[in-house]
């Protein structure tokens, strides 16, 4: 009879926590639909009456617009190149800090590991003025170096690459190192494959931060060619949402997502795998 009761506790507690998550789940679509709903309806509906965005009739014509009548596709381009460019040079740079923090002895090691960690301390606004004083003096505003360089100082990420290369047996150098294999070899057939998972974690979470920022894109791109996508629709939300209208504005944003979507769909397996704390052989 208690066996019973306490099953009968158990599944009440059960679909409570189910419902509640249900319940989270829908607060948390609910923007995201209104914003899909509001991009497939005609603009001067939505101007007329916002409540026309429960009914139809809908339409694509918003995100056609988009391939003939607006700078997004020069702003994709822009946010793909520095996104890009960024995720590939930290995922280049904190694997061989990451490495070398790990494997290797040299001077002074704790100390400078304690100094990159320090980083993490230090809010991007402390540092803007000096670093727009710095790029301005060397004239690199309105470039992909500026929009670039700034991003690839990655503390945490060091940290992560540190510790995951300090998690795998140090026996797999030990059987290279009898091998006669180099360091680097060591570091690029070895351990490298191994830190996968970790690697995939940091470059989905490097590149949705350098697709999402807003703060320096807009200080250092003040050229309408050289936004990157987040400072694009912002400018179009300032300038357009009047004249073009709220629909296509919400359709410019939907396909601004589009990429962030696929990336993370694809990559999602090894977050999981890394967070779990298994590597992938």
């Amino acid at each position: 009879m208690s066996s019973f009761g306490l099953s009968k506790k158990n599944t009440l507690g059960d679909r409570l926590v189910l419902g509640s998550v249900i319940v989270l789940a829908l607060i948390m679509v609910a923007p995201v639909v209104w914003v899909i709903a509001l991009s497939l309806k005609d603009n001067g509906e939505l101007m007329a009456n916002m409540n026309s965005v429960f009914h139809g009739p809908y339409t694509l014509a918003n995100y056609l617009n988009i391939f003939g009548n607006s700078s997004v596709f020069r702003w994709v381009l822009n946010s793909i190149i520095v996104s890009g460019s960024i995720t590939i040079g930290i995922l280049v740079l904190t694997s061989l800090a990451g490495y070398g923090f790990a494997r290797l002895n040299f001077p002074f090691r704790n100390t400078i590991f304690i100094i990159v960690l320090l980083g993490l301390a230090i809010p991007e606004q402390a540092v803007l003025i000096a670093r727009h004083q710095i790029f301005a003096k060397i004239g690199l505003h309105n470039t992909y170096y500026a929009l670039i360089l700034p991003g690839l100082s990655a503390p945490f990420g060091v940290f992560l690459m540190t510790q995951f290369f300090r998690a795998i047996p140090k026996d797999y150098d030990e059987a290279a190192l009898l091998d006669n294999a180099s360091r680097f070899k060591i570091f690029w057939k070895v351990l490298l494959p191994l830190t996968l998972p970790a690697q995939a974690t940091l470059g989905i979470f490097t590149f949705l931060i350098a697709w999402n920022d807003y703060f320096w894109p807009l200080i250092t791109a003040t050229r309408k060619e050289m936004y990157t996508l987040t400072v694009g629709i912002a400018s179009s939300q300032m300038n357009f949402a009047q004249t073009e209208g709220l629909g296509f504005l919400m359709a410019q944003a939907v396909f601004a997502s589009a990429p962030i979507l696929i990336v993370y769909l694809f990559f999602q397996k090894y977050i999981v795998t890394a967070v779990s704390g298994s590597a992938e052989k």
